[in-house]
């Protein structure tokens, strides 16, 4: 299921999810309450099985129906090519992210790992609390709830030693027997797929307004060398 599907079955039915382009933002999440409201459903806004259900009545629905919800993680891979400008000036984008979360962000060249996961959260789930420092990746151990590692999952980790206050965030997009394979901002100066090593994992955590996951690994064959420094 494809979230421009999503939209055009809520226009289909009067409801405004905003342009059909497939970017779940606020006129979606707006519109999916209106028609979870109107339907007698939990207006969380939050895509699960029974909204599909009531959208797409004459439809099967996805055997993985917990993908379906994971519009946080949609975003972050609608993101990956984005990248930091070379040179003087900054990547306008990635302003907009700091805009948009109403932060005093100066441009690229200071670390934006947790201010893409603080942009993916925000702008696809309007009703959850973010850390006051979403700058800050280590800030982002006390977001939402704990989780083992699985899709979509807010990773942690320590960046230059365990003590340094340092660190690195981003999402859980698969891992092998030593690594984690993390889709995140600020890796290699763009947003990208890069592998952690997960002897440098602090925490695993899950968005409160989102019901928990049941956790699952997704093993992926490794072929490029561990990333050490995200800054």
């Amino acid at each position: 299921m494809k979230t421009v599907d999503i939209q055009a079955a809520l226009a289909a039915q009067g409801y405004k999810p905003g342009p059909l382009d497939g970017i779940w933002g606020k006129q979606s999440v707006a519109a999916l309450r209106l028609f979870q409201t109107a339907k007698g459903l939990n207006p969380d806004g939050i895509i699960g099985p029974l909204s599909l259900a009531a959208l797409f009545p004459n439809k099967p629905l996805a055997k993985d129906l917990d993908q379906e919800g994971l519009v946080w993680f949609k975003e972050a891979r609608r993101l990956i090519g984005t990248r930091e400008k070379p040179g003087t000036g900054s990547n306008p984008e990635i302003l907009d992210w700091a805009n948009n979360l109403k932060l005093d962000y100066k441009g690229d060249d200071i670390p934006w790992c947790g201010l893409f996961v603080g942009h993916c959260i925000s702008a696809t789930l309007d009703q959850e609390p973010t850390p006051t420092k979403i700058l800050s990746a280590r800030a982002w151990q006390s977001f939402g709830i704990k989780t083992a590692p699985t899709p979509g999952a807010v990773m942690v980790f320590w960046r230059k030693s365990p003590a340094s206050g340092l660190g690195h965030v981003g999402f859980y997009a698969g891992e092998d027997e030593n690594a984690y394979r993390i889709l995140g901002g600020n890796q290699s100066d763009q947003v990208s797929l890069a592998w952690i090593d997960k002897k440098r994992l602090v925490a695993a955590r899950w968005p409160a307004s989102v019901p928990p996951p049941i956790p699952k690994d997704v093993q992926v064959k490794r072929n490029e060398s561990l990333s050490w420094d995200e800054s």
